[in-house]
């Protein structure tokens, strides 16, 4: 069975940096698009990036281009999402995600990216 754990969230200030992973268990992913979202409390999921399954596409949310960078490690099975210059409407909780029925590729006009494997999310609050 196929699994995605996140790590890294915590507590930060404004203005510093937080580096998630994801690590998939159970399968290699290295065929499948992948991603990250967040959810802040009383909100809806959005997406945060996206990235194909080399790791040469890449797409971001507007409220974290510039800020954040997603890429990944085929040979570790694991995606990473480096941020930087938080800010407190960053804070949320963060899913990886993964596309297990796409061809690999970023599938940007379908529902949530096409994402239908999520992990159990990771807390990331930025404190003023």
């Amino acid at each position: 069975q196929v699994q995605l754990v996140e790590s890294g969230g915590g507590l930060v200030q404004a203005g510093g940096s937080l580096r998630l992973t994801c690590t998939a268990s159970g399968r290699t992913l290295n065929t499948n698009a992948m991603g990250w979202f967040r959810q802040a409390p009383g909100k809806e999921r959005e997406f945060v990036a996206a990235i194909s399954w080399s790791g040469v596409g890449t797409y971001y949310a507007d409220a974290v281009q510039g800020r954040f960078s997603i890429w990944r490690d085929n040979a570790k099975n694991t995606m990473y999402l480096q941020m930087n210059r938080l800010k407190p409407e960053d804070t949320a909780n963060y899913y990886c995600a993964a596309d297990l029925t796409g061809e690999g590729g970023i599938r940007a006009g379908v529902h949530d990216y096409g994402m239908d494997l999520w992990g159990e999310g990771t807390l990331v609050t930025v404190f003023l």
